[in-house]
């Protein structure tokens, strides 16, 4: 398999992102480099208490290892027994700014190999946003980049990612999605290695585009103690998803990946209340009502 390009692109990509980001916030990233004893290791990029960033991480991991932990090979029992990689770029930013939203991007590739027989692999990834107070412009900008990413490959992939996405980051237990989505896929392998990358890499590639204007139009909007405190009290949702459903953060921590930097996607400043509505008519009830919901937002 051809893992140096792979590697090669989430290094650059890792790069660039941390570039553009360090540009908007004006504080230089943390470049924290670290092993893992069973095989591999990773760099991870890290900001705090940013000037408009209150946390923000870009994170490249390369891990290896001869047994697959339950969250990786519960549904593939083909893998049993095969040396496998795991490599990806994994990003979330939680601005400072409530009117400015949370993101995550995330941009994989794995593959397990055993002597004798063809290597089974796959890429996978998708980026989401995340607002606490919405704004339509911004949800269809963020989903024309989605799939602007898509289209040159095939038109019908934006709608069908789109919808796992909505699938995917939903939090049951609560009945609700986490944000307004964005695309997610996984398991891909059709198509043959070059079609999969060139793929997976555009919407890496495209990640700045849909996020960026976003996050430079809103990190300046004046707020209050009231904005802070909701979203806060959204952040806590993020919390439950990433713990409860997540399945790079399941995986992470059972094939004993760094918990610092799995764990770095949590927000920093989080509240949980006891049956808490939002007040009829608010903006806070509006994220419910007009955003935490599925949507065709680019035929609306």
């Amino acid at each position: 398999m051809q893992t140096e390009r792979v590697k090669e692109f989430l290094l650059e990509l890792q790069q660039l992102i941390v570039e553009r980001m360090q540009q908007i916030d004006g504080k230089t990233f943390r470049r924290d480099a670290w092993q893992r004893p069973e095989g591999g290791g990773g760099l991870s990029c890290l900001v705090e208490e940013g000037h408009v960033l209150e946390r923000g991480g870009v994170n490249f991991s390369h891990v290896k290892g001869d047994k697959l932990p339950p969250s990786a090979s519960q549904h593939r029992p083909e893998l049993a027994g095969r040396r496998w990689q795991a490599m990806g770029v994994s990003l979330v930013m939680h601005p400072r700014n409530p009117y400015a939203p949370t993101t995550h991007m995330n941009v994989r590739f794995f593959v397990a190999e055993k002597p004798g027989e063809e290597p089974v692999w796959w890429f996978g990834g998708g980026m989401d946003l995340t607002p606490y107070y919405g704004f339509e412009e911004d949800a269809i900008h963020f989903h024309a980049m989605c799939r602007r990413s898509l289209d040159p490959f095939d038109t019908a992939c934006y709608p069908r990612f789109k919808q796992w996405c909505d699938e995917y980051f939903f939090l049951k237990h609560r009945n609700e999605p986490r944000g307004i989505g964005g695309i997610f896929f996984d398991d891909l392998s059709n198509g043959g290695f070059e079609q999969c990358f060139n793929m997976t890499e555009s919407v890496g590639d495209h990640f700045l585009s849909a996020y960026a204007p976003i996050l430079e139009r809103r990190a300046d909007l004046p707020y209050g103690e009231r904005e802070r405190d909701f979203q806060a009290y959204r952040r806590g949702r993020y919390v439950e998803f990433n713990l409860v459903y997540d399945r790079g953060t399941l995986f992470g921590l059972q094939s004993g990946g760094r918990t610092e930097s799995i764990l770095m996607s949590m927000p920093p400043i989080v509240k949980w209340r006891y049956d808490w509505h939002p007040e009829p008519g608010s903006e806070e009830a509006r994220l419910y009502s007009d955003f935490l919901r599925p949507r065709d937002w680019l035929n609306a």
